[in-house]
């Protein structure tokens, strides 16, 4: 996005998983098997010294989330987007190959600038629809929508919410890696990294896209194989046919909604259930284990004031847990709807990015105890069952929250953070077609170093 917005040359390097965990024999991850250890925690079937144990194996070294979380995301979609060098994007952060891809980055970051190769010439329309091709391939982290919109919007590239859901349609899911799959991100290097797995869905790309190399995509991709058809599938025997992401819309999304479909449970992405309603972080946290909470599994959890505006800064609290009384039962999934992210690493029912927010009137902020709710997942639809004329009369007679700054950073953001379905990014941010031929400020013609 930065490199977007200031229009010179640029190439990125990323820093690389870091390596698996061990617990107890089983080999694990920093992110998805956490998660799951923390309902066994909270439900009584793992112990304060146990959970201790799991947390000082999880991270034995450097490097990020080693499932498809968000950094192995945009990693990932960083290649696809043609802004990093070939094979970058699995290679384990301790590995010695990332010292000389940093060598190898570095120089071709020199011939670049003198090249005059610009990110505008790289991060295309094509070159976007590839990155949404990759993240539905992926069944990769949520968070990768919001960067891919607030990028386009940076760009003047119009890509709206529908057509990442009509590419994920016919996209199926070829990485058997969490939290939709089985194995960590690592496996996908030893697989035959992000080349390999173009090369599979070459079919499905704009494969004429320009690229930092200066090749395009076609041509860095060519002679990448596949080594292990477990970890990688191939494109007529997918993971999943289809389903990685998808938008939602109605009464209670008019702007949208996503939902990560290929880490939701099946039998829960059709479903009908009342609202158990939560307003922000704190009353979450104050009453989601309370023995008297009035919820059962088929309850729909709804948390407000967890976006752009309204936390403020959109964190990723949409992932909530499942009520204690309920894991004590043997429930793991509930259908999860909010205004927040969710970590990459997430996993279950869990709709996010609601737009309009809560904080700015949008019809969450309407949502009352018990009331019927819908999703839809075939439909793309998400409705309160409520009638339009009972929400708009709700939303008129229930105040907005105040807002959290009133001086300084905060103000100046609460100002221009822009919705979910924008990218959340700053509305003066945004491309404006009278710039396209400014030269970047502070770029002079053959000055090389200081005065």
């Amino acid at each position: 996005m930065g490199a977007a917005s200031a229009g010179v040359p640029a190439i990125a390097l990323t820093g690389g998983p870091m390596q698996p965990g061990n617990f107890r024999g089983r080999r694990i991850g920093a992110g998805t098997d956490i998660w799951r250890y923390t309902d066994d925690l909270r439900a009584g079937r793992m112990s304060d010294g146990e959970y201790a144990e799991l947390e000082a194996a999880t991270r034995p070294g450097v490097g990020h989330c080693s499932e498809m979380g968000t950094a192995s995301t945009m990693a990932t979609l960083t290649e696809a987007l043609g802004m990093s060098l070939p094979g970058s994007a699995a290679v384990p952060a301790i590995d010695a190959r990332r010292g000389s891809l940093a060598e190898e980055t570095g120089r071709r970051a020199v011939e670049i600038a003198c090249e005059g190769l610009r990110p505008a010439a790289i991060l295309t329309e094509m070159a976007l629809e590839n990155a949404v091709t990759v993240l539905a391939a992926v069944a990769g982290s949520t968070n990768a929508v919001l960067h891919l919109l607030a990028l386009a919007g940076r760009l003047g590239i119009d890509l709206p919410l529908e057509r990442f859901d009509s590419i994920a349609a016919r996209t199926p899911v070829l990485t058997n890696i969490q939290p939709a799959g089985e194995h960590l991100f690592e496996d996908l290097q030893r697989a035959g990294g992000v080349p390999a797995l173009l090369a599979e869905l070459a079919p499905l790309l704009h494969l004429d896209a320009l690229t930092v190399t200066g090749r395009t995509l076609g041509e860095n991709i060519g002679g990448a194989e596949v080594w292990d058809r477990d970890v990688l599938r191939p494109l007529d025997e997918p993971l999943m046919p289809s389903g990685g992401l998808a938008v939602l819309r109605g009464t209670l999304a008019p702007d949208g909604a996503v939902l990560k479909a290929g880490a939701a449970s099946t039998e829960l992405l059709q479903h009908r259930g009342p609202a158990v309603v939560f307003d922000g972080i704190d009353d979450l946290l104050a009453r989601i284990d309370d023995p008297d909470l009035a919820v059962e599994a088929d309850s729909v959890l709804v948390l407000r004031g967890a976006g752009p505006k309204g936390a403020p800064g959109m964190p990723e609290w949409g992932m909530l847990p499942i009520p204690r009384k309920l894991l004590e039962r043997g429930v793991t999934d509930m259908v999860r709807i909010s205004d927040a992210r969710m970590s990459g690493t997430g996993y279950g029912t869990v709709v996010l990015h609601v737009a309009p927010e809560s904080a700015v009137g949008g019809p969450l902020h309407a949502v009352h105890d018990g009331d019927e709710i819908v999703l839809d997942t075939e439909a793309r639809k998400l409705d309160l069952c409520v009638e339009s004329e009972e929400i708009a009369r709700r939303l008129a007679a229930r105040p907005l929250p105040e807002p959290p700054f009133r001086r300084g950073y905060g103000s100046i953001y609460l100002d221009h953070v822009l919705q979910a379905d924008a990218g959340a990014d700053f509305d003066v941010l945004r491309h404006r077609a009278e710039e396209d031929d400014t030269e970047p400020y502070g770029l002079l013609e053959g000055w090389i170093s200081g005065w």
